[in-house]
């Protein structure tokens, strides 16, 4: 199901974008060339990755003389490394995976936060009897990849009340959507890791959940828009536009009067989940969490708070996935682009 939904997508954004092309060709002294790129995301989900879609269905990557391709790979470690493979211009990458990379060598850097608040949440049955994190000890966590951005915001809270994987918990891989249901189902797992689709898709599967993730995890933002600055330095103008196109389509979305037609570009891109009943919620669920806080939304969609990934980083470090503190946090992301991006 992800590669069919993977080949749609790519053969939508060619049409959506050439026909786009062919428009601007037509009109009266306009010409202007579209550059191919690969945009690399952790899922197939197109609404997970919406404001991509009303930028491809509005046009906005097209002003941009962009043309681009998603490619849904399995998780942020494989959206990094198809990055680093040469195989994607730029990726959606969660942060963990990110300082994962970074402190193994990889020249990523993060630059623009599209999630501002947590995209996940501790899932678990609404009468299971588990209220908080510390009653998950012994229990098993079921997450979507062995590697994913998930696993390092369930460790960072598990890390917290003492608790490593391996001793105090184990993960278990049961992928997302449909097959966490099944996994649920058939008491494989006593709580989910999962990002705001699954939490949706979860409860049009019956399921009734409840979240016992920690308040103050919430403020963990989550996946964002990243390249090498290897690739950064050959095509300098890429972060700048396909920022702008992205800002142009978080702000379309905002607009509750254009929620319809953002729903049908989502669905253009993923036909399948546009058809499903969760899909209105879910909108809004990921343009909640796209949104800034009021504290940053003076900042403008993209910015990184320091604060935050300060945290982030110290979370990591405390559960084992940085084997030592990084020398230079500001290596790994930059808000430079942020002010030009929202003028």
């Amino acid at each position: 199901m992800k590669t069919q939904n993977a080949i749609t997508r790519r053969s939508f954004g060619k049409l959506a974008l050439g026909g786009a092309a062919l428009a601007l060709m037509g009109a009266p002294g306009i010409v202007r060339a579209q550059q191919a790129i690969t945009f690399a995301v952790p899922n197939p989900s197109a609404l997970t990755w919406m404001p991509y879609w009303v930028a491809v269905g509005e046009g906005f990557f097209a002003d941009e003389g962009l043309n681009p391709t998603l490619e849904a790979v399995d998780g942020s470690s494989q959206v990094l490394q198809a990055m680093s493979a040469g195989q994607a211009h730029i990726g959606a990458p969660g942060p963990g995976p990110t300082l994962g990379a970074r402190s193994r060598g990889v020249d990523v850097k993060f630059l623009y936060n599209l999630y501002a608040k947590s995209v996940f949440g501790l899932l678990v049955k609404a009468d299971s009897g588990y209220n908080k994190p510390a009653d998950l000890k012994g229990t098993v966590i079921g997450v979507g990849t062995a590697d994913g951005a998930e696993v390092s915001f369930t460790s960072a809270i598990m890390a917290d009340l003492g608790m490593k994987s391996g001793s105090d918990f184990t993960y278990l891989p049961v992928g997302d959507g449909g097959t966490a249901a099944v996994a649920f189902l058939r008491d494989e797992v006593n709580s989910y890791a999962g990002a705001v689709s699954d939490a949706a898709i979860l409860a049009a599967r019956g399921l009734k959940l409840k979240e016992i993730t920690p308040e103050e995890y919430l403020g963990f933002f989550g996946n964002g828009i990243a390249m090498l600055e290897g690739q950064m330095k050959s095509m300098p103008d890429l972060a700048p536009k396909f920022g702008r196109a992205m800002v142009r389509g978080m702000r379309f979305a905002s607009v509750a009067a254009n929620k319809q037609k953002c729903l049908a570009h989502c669905a253009a891109g993923n036909p399948q989940e546009g058809e499903e009943d969760y899909a209105p919620s879910l909108f809004d669920g990921v343009l909640g969490r796209m949104t800034p806080t009021s504290a940053y939304m003076g900042q403008g969609f993209g910015y990184q708070p320091p604060e935050h990934w300060q945290a982030i980083h110290d979370s990591a470090v405390a559960a084992g996935d940085l084997s030592a503190p990084m020398t230079d946090l500001y290596a790994v992301y930059t808000n430079h682009f942020v002010s030009g991006w929202n003028a």
